[in-house]
């Protein structure tokens, strides 16, 4: 431990301050998200009309292939619109809350990496869920839609069963996308190294083949859609953490 790091846990509160710094970081993320699907809530439509467009792979009336056979499915889907767009609107405040709560606990170092990993963490969310928009989730409808005519079933899918499907698939193109972030962090604070990684890489890519199957709807094509980028990611932040431990051994000597 170097002595720039000890200032920051040089001040130790006691339990209770926690508790009670850990209640008022809840009631500022609950409000913040509050805002953020009210915000969001007279958007819904226009998210749906957005999600919609992957349909174009299956249909060219997409606006009219789907189905509500609930009397409130219209209106549940658009509260999870909103939530979800409200989850996203309220994030940036969301991080800044939670931020405040854990930095007090880090290190210097660590306070460091997490700042200047932030950003490019939002950025490949973002990149991770506008592939999965654009050519992911097509391809993925492609071919559940041409399952049905291979058994011989038309096709009528709801609007509750798409969004059951599209919205995890998104998500979870966004986390995944996420990978390298996190494991160059954990490097660049000790935790990791890059030939822990190399070592981890067999169990690495059954967790990465696990984790499709827990991210995505229950069809073996779109587990391995999402675990092929995943297992590629992995690769890269390996790349990604050993050029790291380079350039630290570079600037030691």
């Amino acid at each position: 431990m170097s002595e720039s790091d000890e200032p920051a846990r040089s001040v130790i509160k006691p339990f209770l301050d926690h508790l009670e710094d850990l209640r008022w970081t809840l009631v500022r993320c609950a409000l913040a998200l509050a805002v953020g699907v009210l915000v969001a809530l007279p958007l819904s439509p226009a998210l749906l009309a957005l999600l919609r467009r992957p349909l174009r792979a299956v249909t060219d009336q997409p606006e009219q292939f789907l189905r509500s056979l609930e009397v409130g499915g219209a209106f549940s889907i658009g509260l999870r619109l909103a939530g979800w767009g409200g989850l996203l609107l309220s994030s940036p405040l969301l991080a800044l809350f939670i931020g405040r709560f854990v930095f007090p606990g880090l290190f210097e170092h660590e306070k460091r990496v997490a700042v200047r990993t932030f950003g490019f963490a939002l950025l490949l969310f973002a990149v991770g869920v506008t592939l999965g928009y654009a050519y992911a989730l097509p391809v993925a409808l492609k071919m559940m839609f041409n399952i049905h005519a291979w058994m011989g079933v038309r096709a009528e899918w709801t609007i509750t069963s798409y969004m059951a499907f599209a919205m995890p698939f998104l998500i979870g193109f966004g986390l995944v996308f996420e990978l390298p972030v996190v494991l160059v962090a954990l490097g660049r604070m000790g935790f990791i190294t890059a030939a822990q990684l190399r070592t981890m890489r067999r169990h690495a890519i059954v967790a990465c083949l696990v984790i499709g199957m827990v991210m995505t709807p229950p069809d073996v094509f779109s587990q391995v859609l999402m675990a092929a980028p995943l297992i590629g990611l992995y690769e890269i932040s390996l790349w990604l953490v050993a050029l790291s431990e380079r350039r630290s051994r570079t600037l030691r000597r």
